[in-house]
């Protein structure tokens, strides 16, 4: 999979780190807003700057964040390591602990997505007409083995680079982009008892959602 320059690869040690409440929070918060320091995270966020130190801290022991070295007397200015994080679950499944960390993460993000998705809805009517127009969800359905699964997913992954390093035009927002690409038939495992292939015939609705890394 392509990702972007700084991406940061999830180990074992990594993501039963981040996968806590407050510790994806704080990253997110990081990424989205810039550098920022444990009292202006802990006020964002709900909740209190010892808890957020703590937390910043494990986060900074596995390298998803770091001091900037530019805060003032005790107060630490912390920033995100990388723009993003990826992750292979091949790589982390000979760690249970780390599987089971995983798993939560990925619904963690399937929750924000609901959430923020959710918002976008609730508040869509009061954008003007282009953007409402622009924004969508869509679903596709495709036959593909794995090989080229992930050779699909790469080339998302090389659109998308391709339009941040245009940067943004006239009148430009940060948008986000959501994807999830999985197996319609969930249940016809490959090699499982009775199982086939299993064929599909899809549409495309709308236009296509991805997720980035959080």
């Amino acid at each position: 999979m392509t990702a972007p320059q700084d991406d940061f690869r999830l180990n074992p040690e990594a993501v039963k780190v981040l996968a806590h409440p407050l510790r994806s929070r704080l990253l997110g918060a990081l990424r989205r807003g810039g550098p920022a320091t444990a009292t202006t995270l802990a006020t964002a966020l709900s909740t209190n700057t010892g808890a957020t130190s703590y937390h910043l801290r494990k986060l900074e022991s596995v390298g998803l964040v770091a001091d900037t070295g530019d805060g003032t007397g005790k107060q630490r200015l912390w920033r995100a390591s990388t723009s993003s994080h990826s992750w292979a679950p091949s790589e982390l499944s000979v760690d249970e602990d780390a599987a089971t960390a995983l798993s939560w993460l990925q619904r963690d993000y399937l929750r924000l997505f609901s959430t923020e998705f959710g918002h976008w809805l609730d508040v869509a009517e009061a954008w003007p007409s282009e953007w409402q127009d622009a924004a969508g969800q869509g679903d596709a359905w495709l036959d593909l083995n794995a090989e080229q699964l992930t050779a699909l997913r790469a080339d998302v992954d090389l659109l998308l680079e391709r339009y941040r390093e245009a940067g943004g035009g006239p009148g430009a927002r940060r948008v986000t982009i959501w994807q999830a690409a999985f197996p319609l038939e969930a249940d016809d495992i490959p090699g499982a008892d009775g199982a086939s292939a299993g064929t599909s015939a899809g549409t495309d609705d709308g236009t296509d959602d991805r997720t980035d890394r959080p």
